[in-house]
């Protein structure tokens, strides 16, 4: 196999998983079946690529480098029946493109552009069954963070309204080459049926991005071009309140008052 991992590339922000024990953990967490379409964003040289091919039925990969993806389509030149590879940029990829509803995507995403894929990803809400990604530790502790914690904020709002979110397992940086400078995490990400659905979803994540781009602000001070002070005591919502301290509920209800109210 040619080195590449002395030549991972920072503006790809490439670190290669290499670690046989966690490869084995996280396939025994992915739990593969025969009969299911596997997608894995960012490849790199195959460590997970290999084991998920040994039971899955079908497995698409998207790898944004060159080099790498030419690479990819040798070494399983054997396997193309099974095995697609697609040379491209998963934040343009189109998801619904490919053969499933039931999607199960897996990835050790680059640290540069994790939370814009997961967000790319929430556009497709009915296709995908489950995500299991490698990411760093303290996105993933945002990612699953409850109110009024300190991580908590417009990630753990949007991902945890369509996803049920949960942490699996810490990664310490010596399982990858070059090995990273902070830990990392796996979650699982499992789309659903929000509860309290939001009436307007493209209002409710902007009210959400809104609030807590300033979040050090009351929720008064952050949302003060949504509402004005009487609306807050309609909602019943303590405005001198900051936007961490908000439950997810709490934000539907915020959207849903908007659109009753035509504000």
């Amino acid at each position: 196999m040619p080195d590449y991992t002395r030549r991972a590339r920072k503006r790809f922000s490439q670190n290669f998983l290499h670690d046989p024990h966690v490869i084995q953990r996280i396939i025994e967490l992915i739990q593969p079946g025969a009969d299911e379409c596997l997608v894995e964003i960012g490849p790199g040289q195959a460590a997970l690529t290999r084991p998920l091919l040994e039971h899955a039925a079908k497995l698409d990969v998207i790898e944004i480098d060159g080099d790498l993806a030419a690479w990819l389509k040798n070494e399983f030149r054997d396997d193309s029946d099974r095995l697609d590879i697609h040379h491209a940029d998963v934040l343009a990829f189109d998801f619904s493109t490919l053969q499933s509803d039931k999607l199960r995507i897996i990835g050790n995403l680059p640290y540069n552009i994790s939370t814009p894929v997961l967000f790319h990803l929430l556009n497709y809400p009915g296709l995908i069954k489950d995500m299991l990604f490698m990411l760093q530790r303290e996105l993933v502790d945002r990612i699953c963070a409850s109110p009024r914690n300190r991580q908590y904020g417009r990630l753990s709002v949007m991902l945890q309204y369509h996803c049920r979110a949960e942490s699996l397992m810490i990664v310490k940086p010596g399982a990858f080459t070059p090995a990273p400078k902070v830990d990392s995490a796996i979650v699982r990400l499992t789309p659903r049926q929000p509860e309290q659905p939001a009436m307007n979803i493209d209002d409710f994540s902007r009210l959400v991005k809104d609030a807590f781009s300033q979040r050090r602000k009351t929720i008064r001070n952050a949302l003060r071009h949504y509402f004005t002070p009487a609306d807050f005591e309609q909602m019943q919502i303590t405005a001198r309140k900051r936007p961490e301290e908000f439950s997810i509920a709490d934000y539907v209800m915020m959207s849903n008052y908007l659109q009753s109210s035509g504000t």
